[in-house]
């Protein structure tokens, strides 16, 4: 049997400094890019179409997908879309949307899309039967209501709306007008009192 030599103090310390460095983390987790823009993460609408409550009486609203090219996602998320003049339309059974201008992207490339090309909403089957059976009636069309993102997806409200007539809209004005006279009224009120 052989004795067993301690080793020199020397190559102890070596050793030791040629070993791997911990990998375990001391520090937690910086938060992810906090100046995050409020669009993009789902805290602010991309579009809304403010014309959709005046010219129409919004009856039930649905959230559809939307199918997009990468182009046309990077120019939502910089607010260039606009759904002033869009609609859907059944066709096929599959559901449309049409005259969605969204500008080109300013650093697309040769791939880069058309502004008002005809895109595919994405809903259930069950719901597209219903859009079917409420679109047939007379006087009710799809209006898109608003754009925006959930959990980096982009979502399109879609209403299923009448048509106002001139009187209908005037009608509205006079409700919103009293009732903001109203609240004036009692704001008035509580300061005076």
């Amino acid at each position: 049997m052989g004795l067993r030599r301690r080793p020199q103090p020397d190559v102890v310390l070596f050793l030791r400094a040629m070993a791997r460095p911990n990998t375990h983390q001391t520090r937690s987790n910086p938060e992810k890019n906090p100046k995050r823009d409020p669009t993009a993460s789902g805290q602010r609408d991309a579009s809304i179409n403010r014309n959709a409550s005046h010219n129409y009486f919004l009856l039930e609203k649905f959230e559809t997908g939307i199918a997009l090219t990468g182009t046309e996602v990077k120019a939502i998320r910089s607010g260039k879309a606009n759904l002033k003049d869009s609609y859907g339309l059944v066709k096929d059974g599959e559901l449309w949307l049409l005259n969605c201008h969204i500008s080109p992207y300013e650093h697309g490339s040769y791939s880069n899309h058309s502004a008002l090309r005809t895109r595919k909403l994405l809903v259930h089957r069950d719901e597209l039967k219903k859009l079917i059976g409420q679109t047939q009636q007379k006087g009710l069309t799809l209006i898109p209501t608003r754009m925006y993102f959930k959990n980096g997806r982009v979502k399109i409200e879609l209403a299923v709306a009448r048509g106002k007539q001139l009187w209908d809209k005037r009608e509205t004005e006079r409700r919103r007008t009293a009732d903001r006279e109203a609240r004036e009224a009692i704001v008035r009120g509580h300061k005076g009192g």
